[in-house]
């Protein structure tokens, strides 16, 4: 473990820096459990995190299970259609209540000693539990969450003082709108375990393309490299590129179409990419300081079974690039424990992206700090 205390570690980096002078976060940023374990407490206990898609939870019974910041949650249509979310903790001893990624069921119980919740998290069975005294049931419900929907996916949140959804998104509501991405049908899911810390797949992505010309040949024979573009706004940032038409790799080719490429960044975790007739998310989620998990969601506009092949195609495509992606990814969770490396420099052409990401990250994990500089209880 680095020997430096967590203020020393999180004040080595200079957030005020204007880009064009800016050092990347720390390595130790990286690879120091320490930090880990803060990132839980702020980063990710404090920003809205995308736990499932709306189409799972469609109808009353319908649920869908998740893990934020280490902190199991079960999202599920209540009987009066209304969306809810709890910590899918048993009220008795702990234990998961529910136990599958996703399903139906009328009745929430827990598989241990057959507890029993309604849709609305209320307690409605408890076996064996005569003689109890001072025992309130109505007291004993699961403990909710904040939930809300936009476009085709669920968000929870851990505060219960967080601010509303659309007002955490910002500018890319009306930013993403006209792409009409909730009229896309789901097709398949990926899962991805990756031998790098989280951020690294995140600077990876918010590189400004930096990287796409040298690793992923194929993609770039489609993208008009010269006419990149990067855009911050609030939390969120937008690369974005014009197609160009190609022969050098004919499955590229054929599932990359349309007039411009885009791929939105939602801090801190969430990647929403398009192309014509086609969207893939990406959700990013730590495992340690070494290892993180890349969900992979895919979506099309024709989900048929005549178009079962294009799309499989497609995705084998994304594959593809994710494999190159996580070679290297790797390649940088080694160089960032060598002593050769403190920080690195940003590209003002490309990574600005990056450059956002890391003053956001810097600011929630500074946050945990007292006006003394040191590690504040609420951070806890």
């Amino acid at each position: 473990m680095n020997e430096a205390s967590i203020p020393e570690i999180l004040n080595s980096y200079n957030d005020r820096a204007p880009l064009a002078e800016a050092l990347t976060i720390p390595a130790p940023w990286y690879v120091d459990d320490r930090i880990a374990a803060l990132e839980r407490k702020t980063v990710f206990s404090r920003t809205w995190q995308v736990v499932g898609r709306a189409d799972q939870v469609r109808k009353p019974g319908d649920y869908l299970t998740a893990n934020v910041a280490g902190e199991p949650i079960v999202v599920v249509r209540g009987q009066d259609n209304q969306l809810g979310a709890f910590f899918n903790v048993c009220r008795h001893h702990a234990a998961a209540v529910m136990t599958e990624p996703c399903g139906h069921a009328t009745i929430l119980r827990c598989p241990y000693h057959g507890w029993s919740y309604g849709l609305d998290g209320a307690l409605k069975g408890v076996p064996e539990f005569a003689g109890v005294q001072n025992f309130d049931p109505a007291k004993n419900g699961l403990v909710p969450v904040i939930v809300d929907t936009w476009e085709s996916f669920v968000f929870v949140h851990l505060d219960p003082r967080a601010v509303p959804l659309k007002e955490f998104l910002g500018s890319i509501v009306p930013r993403l709108a006209p792409l009409e991405v909730s009229k896309l049908g789901f097709f398949e899911r990926r899962t991805y375990m990756l031998d790098c810390n989280w951020k690294v797949y995140i600077d990876n992505y918010l590189d400004g393309g930096y990287h796409v010309p040298h690793l992923h040949k194929g993609l770039n024979s489609v993208l008009d490299y010269t006419e990149y573009t990067i855009e911050n706004d609030g939390r969120y940032c937008l690369q974005s590129s014009p197609m160009v038409s190609s022969t050098e790799d004919a499955a590229t080719s054929a599932t990359r179409t349309g007039d411009r490429a885009y791929y939105y960044w939602l801090y801190p975790n969430f990647m929403i990419n398009c192309y014509a007739g086609y969207m893939d998310t990406n959700l990013v989620l730590p495992i340690d300081t070494d290892h993180c998990q890349v969900i992979f969601d895919f979506y099309f506009s024709d989900v048929s079974e005549a178009a079962k092949a294009h799309n499989r195609e497609s995705v084998n495509v994304s594959n593809r690039v994710q494999d190159e992606d996580e070679g290297i990814c790797a390649s940088v969770q080694r160089g960032l424990k060598s002593r050769a490396y403190g920080a690195g420099r940003l590209s003002v052409r490309r990574e600005s992206g990056e450059y956002l990401y890391h003053r956001l990250l810097a600011q929630d994990l500074k946050s945990s700090l007292d006006q003394r500089g040191v590690p504040s209880r609420a951070a806890d």
